[in-house]
């Protein structure tokens, strides 16, 4: 096998146990995952367009892959990703994350759920299946995945993602779901900060916060101790005007009922955006508690760049690599293809060799062998 795949991708996947017993080992378990990473990168979107890949890209595959008995049938790499461990799978994948990437400090981590949503079987009365999702907003990276038990939810398996991440010295931002002391502490315990969005969910402390910048708005924050910041952006035909104001003084902080609750809390924040069109202004105020020490600009930036999970990840998972009309539902198959299709994104977000949209380089690479060999090596 050649170098630069040895060292990337190989290094990490290598040691997956091969949930197959011994006698029906006819195709290696790394043959089959490399082939199947491949796949994905160049557009297939299930078994039977893996199986097609491969045996069209056969003689390429062959300069580094052993494949003893050729390419795989789909039939196989159906059974071998359904019996996967998709823990094992997950670890591998995040180790090799942290190999490729290197978070800066004060990077924004943005956690949100996203719900496969042709994955379900009624017939065995299967929901579709929930995954959370860690991203890196700089580096733009999947740093991790997991799934939501079906008698759970995101409150629970979100505290276990985080301990997986190696996430020191960042921001984690979370919606309202999130607002949970036990995942601010989590976050604390990693050493990171947190944002967490503040709704009607978490009533005491939402009506705390309502009250508390409402009357500190009606007076123009005067005698308020407070940090501001202001920020404008023109585009598709609208204006939008965000402003932030943080309150860190002990004594507002001491105003929230359950203020002790939260581990390092240091500031309150409210984010108000107004958007202006030809026809129509609106205006929202959020509300968010942060471990941040009432930097309203760093505040902004934290809420606004929450917003690229859904338009750099799942909108493109959706769009790109068709998430939602997947109909994958055996055992761990769902689960582990969208492992797969996290990996690939991530090498195709990560290359920076040609000016091509994600589309244009799919195509590049299932076109371009030689392409196609430099993604895997980044």
């Amino acid at each position: 096998m050649t170098q630069p795949i040895a060292g990337r991708i190989t290094e990490h996947f290598a040691q997956l146990k091969d949930p197959r017993i011994e006698r029906t080992k006819r195709h290696q378990l790394l043959d089959i995952i490399v082939i199947a990473i491949c796949a994905v990168i160049c557009g297939a979107d299930s078994w039977p367009e893996i199986e097609a890949f491969g045996k069209a890209k056969q003689p390429w595959l062959k300069q580094f892959l052993a494949l003893p008995h050729g390419i795989p049938s789909h039939d196989t790499f159906w059974r071998v990703f359904a019996r996967l461990d998709p823990q094992q799978f997950q670890q591998s994948f995040i180790s090799w994350v942290q190999a490729i990437s290197d978070l800066t400090q004060g990077q924004v981590i943005a956690i949100d759920g996203k719900t496969l949503r042709r994955s379900h079987d009624r017939e065995q009365g299967q929901a579709a299946i929930h995954m959370v999702s860690a991203w890196a907003t700089a580096n733009r990276l999947v740093l991790g995945q997991l799934k939501v038990d079906q008698k759970s939810n995101e409150i629970t398996a979100v505290p276990t993602l985080l301990r997986l991440l190696a996430i020191e010295g960042c921001i984690v931002r979370l919606d309202a779901l999130g607002c949970q002391s036990e995942i601010a502490q989590t976050i604390v315990d990693q050493h990171a900060d947190y944002v967490l969005a503040v709704k009607e969910n978490q009533e005491q402390l939402y009506h705390d916060l309502k009250d508390l910048f409402e009357d500190a708005y009606a007076v123009g924050f005067r005698e308020v101790p407070h940090d501001y910041h202001r920020s404008v952006s023109k585009g598709h035909g609208r204006l939008e005007i965000r402003q932030c104001w943080t309150l860190s003084d002990p004594d507002y902080l001491g105003y929230l009922r359950q203020a002790a609750k939260w581990p390092h809390l240091h500031s309150l924040a409210m984010v108000r955006a107004e958007r202006r069109t030809a026809t129509e202004t609106t205006c929202e105020s959020r509300y968010f508690i942060t471990s941040l020490e009432g930097r309203a600009e760093q505040v902004l930036h934290a809420v606004r760049a929450h917003w690229s999970i859904e338009n750099e990840l799942h909108w493109v998972l959706d769009i790109a690599f068709r998430e939602d009309e997947s109909r994958l539902r055996k055992d761990h198959g769902p689960e582990n293809f969208a492992l797969l299709r996290h990996i690939a994104l991530n090498l195709l977000k990560q290359d920076k060799s040609v000016a091509l949209g994600l589309k244009g380089k799919r195509l590049k690479a299932a076109w371009d062998e030689r392409y196609l060999l430099t993604l895997l090596s980044l």
